[in-house]
């Protein structure tokens, strides 16, 4: 396969009109993807749409290849962060890889499926000069049969916004989650909006005496798919059940609102979190991998 077999865009709606059925016939893989753009669409309906070209790495670039006039595979590059990509044969990996490499684009990092994401650290680590190395692997849930824990544990889901206070709160543990996962964000009432932990819905699981004890957030439903993300319980309240609870709680709402997979990712490393999960219902779809890129260090 050629490097130039992969057509390269800044147009998010022309790209979302080429590649948008190959991305809903499989929606539950491809959330990830679908999300980025869910998000980019929403920030460029507030801009100006000046038209770039696709050699400019200042701004974000998209691309799709394709064969016999059918879309196989999809990237997003974002100029703050690093590529994500749909599954993809080695072969169109290494081929991208070349393409964006010939174009001058900085990656920091490659987030894809498993094999995905080996086969194009390993490429740009040829084409780029830098090293790779693993940061996290991930495993990708889609729940099948929800299935409570028995018994739940004392309390109920309570909707984030409905007490005063709860703003604060959830800042709070979104903070932490992040610091939990080594995720560089900034949280704060002025940082909120354009942060992803923005525009999801939440739940508190709260005692009988209206202590909130965990969170679960769900992003809006796109495809048919809702995800949950974040679940969080601070360290004081673990071990409790208060976790597998609050996603029932959100789960089965995802559901009454007409979501027809709802799906979730977790650390593949996390045991605890990995088995409450399948305990709950939710089936193992796929896992997923993100390579960090470093620059080599300068020759003497």
């Amino acid at each position: 396969m050629r490097a130039d077999d992969w057509h390269l865009t800044h147009d998010v709606d022309g790209f979302l009109d080429r590649t948008g059925t190959f991305l809903h016939a499989r929606p539950v893989r491809h959330i990830v993807t679908l999300s980025a753009f869910q998000k980019l669409r929403e920030q460029e309906a507030d801009a100006s749409g000046a038209q770039t070209p696709a050699t400019d790495t200042r701004v974000p670039v998209f691309g799709w290849v394709e064969r016999a006039g059918e879309v196989g595979g999809t990237f997003y590059h974002l100029p703050s962060g690093g590529i994500g990509l749909t599954p993809l044969s080695p072969t169109r990996a290494d081929a991208l890889a070349a393409r964006l490499a010939g174009l001058g684009h900085s990656l920091p990092y490659v987030s894809a499926d498993r094999d995905t994401a080996a086969a194009f650290a390993k490429a740009w680590q040829r084409y780029a000069g830098v090293g790779a190395a693993v940061r996290v692997r991930l495993c990708l849930y889609r729940l099948g049969e929800l299935t409570p824990p028995r018994p739940l544990p004392a309390g109920r889901g309570r909707p984030v916004g409905e007490h005063h206070g709860d703003r604060g709160q959830l800042m709070d543990w979104c903070r932490e989650f992040a610091a939990d996962v080594e995720e560089d964000v900034t949280i704060d009432a002025g940082t909120w909006a354009g942060t992803r932990f923005a525009r999801k819905r939440y739940t508190f699981w709260e005692l009988p005496d209206g202590v909130p004890v965990s969170m679960a957030g769900v992003n809006p439903m796109l495809a048919g798919v809702a995800q949950v993300d974040p679940v969080y319980t601070p360290a004081r309240f673990r071990g409790r059940g208060y976790a597998g609870a609050v996603t029932v709680e959100v789960s089965r709402a995802a559901l009454a609102a007409g979501a027809e997979s709802v799906v979730l990712f977790t650390n593949a490393a996390n045991a605890t979190s990995n088995a409450l999960y399948q305990r709950l219902g939710y089936v193992r779809v796929t896992d997923c991998a993100v390579y960090d890129f470093t620059q080599p260090r300068p020759q003497p």
